[in-house]
C-alpha cells in the first residue's frame, strides 16, 4: 500500500517516465515501484482539486500494464466513462497540469480528444468504448493496418444495453478487437487466484490459440452435428473453467477473471493477446479494488468515487458547511411528503440513487423505488408500463443522461400520453464535470413534443409545490428540471401545494422593462431589476413557471404593457424562448415594435468551471441580464453598478 505523507513522496521512476515510450524502457521488475509511484502522485494530486478518485485507483497496476504493453498512441486506448483516466493522463504527458484538474482552463475531469492523442476518443457518459472501439477496429482494417485497439470498460457500464448490442456485432465480426472488462464491483467474477491466472495465461497463449484452431480445422471435416458438438464441447469445458461462456456466446474470445493489481498476471495476459494472430474480438477479465491503496478510499462506502480536495494523510474532505438543502434533497423531500399519502407514487433511477435524493425515498419506501442500473432507455418506458396500470412513476434522472432514453420519451411516454413524471436533475450548468453532464437541452428535446407539461421552479418552495402539481397530472407526461446544488435556503413547507396548470406570476411590477424567468435565473433577474431601477428604468419581473403549456395571457400582457421583454433561462436555443417568441410572432406583436431579446446559453461549447464563471460566459447572471436590457434600449453600460 502507497504509503502517503504531508510531504510528497519522492518518485524516481515516475519522474523519468513523460509519456509511455519512456515507461517502456523500464525493466518489469520496476514495475510495481512505478505503479505505487504512480498511485500516490494521483492522491496528491486529486487530494488538490478534488475529482473521481476511487475509480482511477482501482486501475493504476492496470493502466501501467496496458501502456507498457502496448505502443500507444498507436495502439488505440478507449476508456469508458473516464472515470479512471487519471492515472492515464498523468502517464500520457499531462502530470504537469493534474492540479488544474476541473478547474476553469484546466484538464478535462475526462478523457478528451482536443486534450491529446493519446485520448484518441472523448467519453464521459458510460458504455460507449465497445462500439467505438469496432469502429477504430474496423477502420484499421480498411486501411490495412494492424495496431491494437482495446476498450476499458467497467462492469457497472456493461449493464447498459448499448455494451450488448456493440459485443453482439463485434462477436460476428472477424476483426480484431480487445476488451478490458474492469469487474471492481466481484458483481460476476468467481474468487481469483494462482489457478486462474495460470489457466487465464494458458487460454490467451499461442499453443492454446493455434491448437483451438487446428482443432476447429479438423471439426470442420466431420459431418455437421459432430462439428457443432465439438465446438459446443470445446466453448463449454473453457466456461466451466473461467465462467466465459456469456461473452463466448456473443462470440468473444474469453479471458480470465485475472487479478488487475497482479502485474505477474496482467503482463503475460496481455502480451499473449498482443501477439496472438486471432482473428476476432478477445474480452480479457480483470477483477479490480475501487480505491485500491488508500486506505481511507477503501474504507469508505462509495470508495471516493468523486471527492472534494481532502487531506491526503486522513483523507477528511474539504467540504464546506451547506447554508440550504440541495435541489436534490429537496425533491426526495417533497416526493416523500406526497408517498406518505398516495401509495401509487414509485420512484425509478438509472444508477443515481444518492445523485438524485432517491437513496432518501428508499429509506421511507425500499418497496416502491427502483434502481435500475445504468439503462436510462429502460428507465424511461419501465416507467410508462407502471403508467399504463394507474402507478404515478416518478422518473428522476440527470438531464444529460436522460438524453440517452429520448427515443423512449417520445415513443413510450409522449405518444401514449401516459403520465410519467421526469425529476430532471442537474438542469443547467454543472461546474467541474463540463460539457459532458451540463442540463443544457432538456428544455428544446422535451418543449418539441405536444401536450407535454414542462416545469422549472426558481427556488426549493417552488420545487415542493412542483412535485405536489406533477403528483396530479394524471393525462399526459410532465416534467420538472432543477439545478444542482444548494437551493436559496428559505423556509420550506411540510408539503407542497399544487400550482395551476400553466401559470406563472410576477413578483415586481414596473412599465418600461420586463424580464421573464424560467427557473432559478429569478434572483439574477431581480437583481438586474434593481440595477435598472437604480437608472431609472422601471422593470416588470416575472417567473414563467411553465415552459408549456406556456403561460399566454402574462406573456401577452408583458408584451403589450413594455417596451422591452427580456426572457431568461439556463438551457440552449430551442427551449423556453423559442416557444415565447412562436407565440408572439403569431400573435403579430413584433409587428408593433417590441423589443426583445433572448437569453439562452449561448451557441457554443462552455467548459468546465466553477458554475457561476459558466453562467457569467453565457451571460445569463445580473450582468449580463442588465447589459440585455441596455444593449436593447441603445444605452451605454458603463459605470454599471454591477460592475463596480
Amino acid at each position: 500500500m502507497a504509503q502517503i505523507g504531508h510531504n510528497r513522496r519522492p518518485t524516481p521512476l515516475l519522474d523519468r517516465v513523460e509519456e509511455p515510450a519512456d515507461l517502456r524502457k523500464l525493466n518489469e521488475e520496476q514495475l510495481r515501484d512505478f505503479a505505487d509511484e504512480l498511485r500516490s502522485e494521483m492522491i496528491e494530486a486529486v487530494s488538490a482539486t478534488g475529482g473521481h478518485l476511487g475509480a482511477g485507483l482501482g486501475v493504476v497496476e492496470l493502466t501501467t500494464a496496458l501502456h507498457y504493453v502496448f505502443d500507444t498512441p498507436r495502439d488505440k486506448l478507449i476508456w469508458d466513462v473516464s472515470h479512471q483516466c487519471y492515472p492515464h493522463k498523468i502517464l500520457t504527458g499531462r502530470r504537469d497540469r493534474m492540479r488544474s484538474l476541473r478547474q476553469g482552463g484546466g484538464l478535462s475531469g475526462f478523457t478528451s480528444r482536443k486534450e491529446s492523442v493519446y485520448d484518441p476518443f472523448g467519453a464521459a457518459h458510460s458504455s460507449t468504448s465497445i462500439s467505438a472501439g469496432l469502429g477504430f477496429s474496423v477502420a484499421r482494417d480498411f486501411r490495412g493496418e494492424d495496431n491494437a485497439v482495446i476498450a476499458v470498460i467497467g462492469d457497472g457500464a456493461m449493464s447498459a444495453g448499448m455494451a450488448y448490442e456493440a459485443m453482439n456485432n463485434a462477436g460476428a465480426m472477424n476483426s480484431r478487437l480487445i476488451v478490458i472488462l474492469n469487474d471492481n464491483d466481484m458483481s460476476i467474477a468467481p474468487p481469483v487466484g494462482a489457478m486462474s491466472a495460470y489457466l487465464s495465461q494458458l487460454i490467451s497463449s499461442k499453443p492454446f490459440l493455434s491448437v483451438r484452431s487446428i482443432g476447429r480445422e479438423l471439426a470442420k471435416r466431420f459431418p455437421r452435428p459432430i462439428e457443432m458438438a465439438a465446438k459446443r464441447a470445446e466453448e463449454y469445458a473453457r466456461g466451466l473453467l473461467t465462467g466465459g461462456t456469456l461473452f463466448e456466446e456473443l462470440g468473444f474470445f474469453y479471458v480470465g477473471p485475472i487479478d488487475g493489481h497482479n502485474l505477474d498476471h496482467l503482463l503475460p495476459v496481455l502480451k499473449n493477446v498482443r501477439d496472438s494472430h486471432y482473428e476476432g474480438p478477445v474480452l480479457i477479465h480483470c477483477v479490480t479494488q475501487k480505491g485500491k491503496g488508500y486506505e481511507p478510499a477503501e474504507a469508505a462506502a462509495d470508495k471516493y468515487h468523486g471527492v472534494a480536495k481532502f487531506d491526503v494523510v486522513t483523507g477528511k474532505q474539504a467540504k464546506g458547511t451547506p447554508k440550504a438543502p440541495s435541489y436534490q434533497n429537496v425533491f426526495a423531500a417533497g416526493l416523500i411528503a406526497e408517498a406518505e399519502h398516495d401509495d401509487t407514487i414509485v420512484a425509478v433511477t438509472a444508477a443515481m440513487p444518492s445523485g438524485t435524493g432517491l437513496n432518501k425515498f428508499a429509506e421511507r419506501f425500499p418497496e416502491r423505488m427502483f434502481d435500475v442500473g445504468i439503462a436510462e432507455q429502460h428507465a424511461v418506458t419501465f416507467c410508462a408500463g407502471m403508467a399504463c396500470e394507474g402507478f404515478k412513476p416518478f422518473a428522476a434522472i440527470y438531464s444529460t443522461f436522460l438524453q440517452r432514453g429520448y427515443d423512449q420519451v417520445v415513443h413510450d411516454v409522449a405518444i401514449q400520453s401516459l403520465p410519467v413524471r421526469f425529476a430532471i436533475d442537474r438542469a443547467g450548468m454543472v461546474g467541474a464535470d463540463g460539457v459532458t453532464h451540463q442540463g443544457s437541452y432538456d428544455l428544446a428535446y422535451l418543449g418539441c413534443l405536444p401536450n407535454f407539461v414542462i416545469m422549472a421552479p426558481s427556488d426549493e418552495v417552488e420545487l415542493m409545490h412542483m412535485v405536489a402539481t406533477s403528483c396530479l397530472i394524471d393525462d399526459r407526461p410532465s416534467a420538472m428540471r432543477y439545478p444542482r446544488g444548494e437551493a436559496m435556503g428559505i423556509e420550506m413547507p411540510a408539503r407542497g401545494t399544487p400550482l395551476a396548470i400553466g401559470k406563472g406570476r410576477i413578483l415586481r411590477e414596473g412599465n418600461k422593462v420586463a424580464i421573464l424567468s424560467l427557473g432559478t435565473r429569478l434572483a439574477d433577474a431581480l437583481a438586474a431589476a434593481d440595477d435598472l431601477a437604480a437608472r431609472g428604468l422601471s422593470t416588470t419581473v416575472a417567473d414563467a413557471r411553465f415552459a408549456k403549456p406556456l403561460d399566454e395571457d402574462l406573456v401577452r400582457r408583458l408584451a403589450r404593457e413594455h417596451e422591452v421583454l427580456v426572457t431568461v433561462e439556463e438551457g440552449a436555443i430551442g427551449g423556453f424562448a423559442t416557444q415565447v417568441m412562436q407565440f408572439l410572432a403569431l400573435e403579430g406583436v413584433f409587428d408593433k415594435g417590441l423589443k426583445f431579446r433572448p437569453l439562452t446559453l449561448p451557441d457554443r461549447w462552455i467548459d468546465h468551471d466553477k458554475p457561476d464563471a459558466q453562467i457569467a460566459q453565457a451571460g445569463l447572471d445580473r450582468a449580463g441580464i442588465l447589459a440585455a436590457v441596455l444593449g436593447a434600449l441603445g444605452q451605454d453600460e458603463l459605470e454599471s453598478p454591477v460592475r463596480a
